[in-house]
């Protein structure tokens, strides 16, 4: 009978690179859920006190947010991510995929520059 274990990510996290390799490839899913558990995982592969104690939470609370049932503030995923030497940032999407938002990004610059 074969037998099979759950996969965990965190353990091929070796290093920055491979973290932030992970986030950039959560981040281009565009999926929250993806990018919370690339968060959880790389906090596990780098000590989730240690990762708590940057962000300013306790313990509990990191293991909450990064629950798969929970919905953390967009403040807490950036404490979490300058926590793990990460930050959030944001990029204009693609116009040919997306005209709506590629609108969207055309207008705030209008209003920007007026």
């Amino acid at each position: 009978m074969l037998k099979t274990t759950e996969f965990d990510a965190s353990e091929y996290i070796r290093n920055d690179a491979d973290a932030i390799g992970l986030l950039e490839a959560a981040a281009e899913e565009g999926d929250p859920a993806v990018i919370q558990a690339a968060l959880g995982a790389i906090a596990k592969a780098r000590g989730m006190s240690e990762i708590a104690r940057r962000a300013g939470l306790s313990r509990e609370s990191l293991y909450k947010a990064l629950r798969a049932d929970s919905a953390p503030t967009f403040k807490t995923i950036s404490a979490v991510a300058g926590a793990l030497g990460a930050r959030v940032s944001f990029v204009a999407g693609d116009a040919d995929k997306d005209p709506a938002a590629a609108e969207l990004v055309k207008a705030s610059t209008r209003r920007a520059a007026a």
